[in-house]
């Protein structure tokens, strides 16, 4: 199992090595912005390594949205980050469920989402995350992730579980490997974050795995991780990161 975090995006394969990881995550161009991402500096030194890659999209892209300011330029968004990321060899591209607004059916949030897939090719799979918060969200519960998959599966996209998430939306994570499976027939991508805020608080505030503030059991999530038989990415606070990697890498081998 390839266990590694998220890190800077000026010199990824530095971060991976300060930190033992063999799988990094990061961005490609500013993660609250709409500005398309430039040729990263790194790429001869990124696709020559042996360090594997998945890359974030920013924060901003919302599929699903129905708002024609957010929706369409999320889904350029998609396309220019997708072809990036096959620049620097990446193994996927991670995009959030999204949501719509208050008062708007999520049936057309989820009809925007196949329409990515129709209308669009992309250069790496695109890994749809699960979400903390938000009535209207897209994949925030299972049985709307569910409804989700109905209408995508068929493109075969893939699946990030990402565990803070997944416990601040009310997911018990003994069995959420499980669950998800179930619905996606897939786990691709493990984002195991501890969560500073409690089950249920519909809250993405990340913890590390040991050592940290989290609220969730160390051993639970490694369990979630065993379970998953995915890479991992841990996406906690930088001055753990290297213990989360460790802890994980012994206990997941035992």
């Amino acid at each position: 199992m390839l266990i590694g975090a998220h890190v800077r995006d000026d010199d990824p394969i530095a971060a991976a090595r300060e930190r033992e990881a063999e799988v990094v995550q990061f961005f490609l161009a500013d993660p609250q912005g709409w500005k398309a991402p430039k040729p990263h500096p790194h790429t001869d030194e990124i696709t020559a390594s042996d360090v594997e890659v998945f890359i974030h999209s920013p924060y901003l892209v919302n599929v699903a949205s129905l708002n024609n300011r957010i929706r369409i330029p999320s889904r350029k968004m998609v396309s220019q980050h997708a072809k990036a990321a096959a620049e620097v060899g990446a193994r996927g591209l991670i995009v959030h469920g999204g949501h719509v607004r208050k008062g708007e059916e999520p049936d057309a949030g989820i009809e925007n989402w196949r329409k990515l897939f129709e209308r669009g090719s992309f250069d790496v799979p695109i890994l749809i995350e699960n979400t903390a918060g938000g009535d209207n969200a897209m994949a925030r519960d299972l049985d709307m992730l569910a409804r989700l998959w109905e209408a995508v599966g068929e493109f075969e996209p893939g699946f990030c579980l990402d565990t803070c998430h997944a416990f601040a939306a009310g997911w018990e994570l003994d069995d959420a490997v499980d669950k998800v499976k179930a619905i996606t027939g897939r786990i691709d991508l493990v984002h195991l974050n501890n969560s500073r805020d409690e089950f249920g608080s519909n809250r993405d505030r990340h913890a590390n795995i040991v050592g940290g503030d989290g609220t969730i059991d160390s051993q639970v999530l490694a369990d979630v991780a065993a379970a998953a038989g995915a890479p991992v990415i841990v996406e906690t606070p930088a001055e753990g990161q290297a213990d989360d990697i460790a802890y994980l890498r012994k206990t997941i081998s035992q």
